[in-house]
C-alpha cells in the first residue's frame, strides 16, 4: 500500500517528439497530468527526468508548467539509477517507495524500475501513465518490470491510496482532478 510519507514520483523522459507519437500519447499526458497534479495536492516529492535533452527535446510543456520551479535531470544513461544526480535527489527525500511513469516503457521506464528494486526500493509501475512507441513494447515492459518485483497500478488507485479516506480537503480536491 502507497503511503503519502513514503512516497516519491519519478517522471520519466516524457520529451520532443518522441512524447506526441508513442501509443495513446493523448491518454498518456492527461494521465500524467492528474498523476502530477493529485500528488501535488498532497506534497509528495516528485523527481522529473530527461533523457539527452539536446537531442530528444524537452519535456512536454503540458506536463513541464506543473512542475514550475523544477529542474529537469538530464540524463545520458537509460536506467536513471545510473545519474548520481537523480541518485542525490532521490535519496534527499527519505522515501523508500518510488511510482514511476513515462517513456518509452520498455526501456527507461523498466530499466529504472528495475535497478531501483535493486537498490531495496518499493517501486509501483503507473500503468495508464507509461507508454511506447507499440502497444506490443509497452507490454513486454510491465511484464518484464513484473517479473523484478514491480506492482502495477493506475493513476486513480495510487491517488486514492495515497489519499487514504474520503471526505478530507485533500480528497477533496484529489476528486476534482481525477473526475
Amino acid at each position: 500500500m502507497l503511503k503519502k510519507d513514503q512516497s516519491v514520483f519519478v517522471l520519466v523522459d516524457v520529451q520532443g517528439k518522441l512524447a506526441q507519437i508513442v501509443k495513446n500519447s493523448e491518454a498518456l499526458h492527461e494521465n500524467l497530468e492528474k498523476l502530477i497534479k493529485g500528488l501535488q495536492v498532497m506534497d509528495i516529492p516528485i523527481v522529473w527526468l530527461e533523457q539527452y535533452p539536446d537531442g530528444l527535446g524537452s519535456t512536454t510543456e503540458s506536463l513541464a508548467s506543473l512542475l514550475e520551479g523544477q529542474q529537469p535531470i538530464a540524463k545520458m544513461t537509460f536506467s536513471a539509477v545510473g545519474n548520481e544526480e537523480f541518485l542525490r535527489q532521490l535519496e534527499s527525500t527519505g522515501r523508500k517507495q518510488v511510482i514511476i511513469g513515462g517513456i518509452e516503457t520498455h526501456i527507461c521506464v523498466y530499466m529504472t524500475a528495475k535497478d531501483l528494486v535493486e537498490k531495496g526500493y518499493e517501486v509501483e509501475v503507473v500503468e495508464d501513465a507509461v507508454s511506447s512507441r507499440t502497444e506490443a513494447n509497452k507490454r513486454i515492459g510491465l511484464e518484464k518490470m513484473k517479473g523484478v518485483g514491480v506492482s502495477v497500478t493506475c493513476v486513480e488507485t495510487a491517488l486514492y491510496e495515497l489519499v487514504g479516506e474520503a471526505g478530507t480537503e485533500e480528497f477533496k480536491k484529489v476528486l476534482k482532478i481525477v473526475k
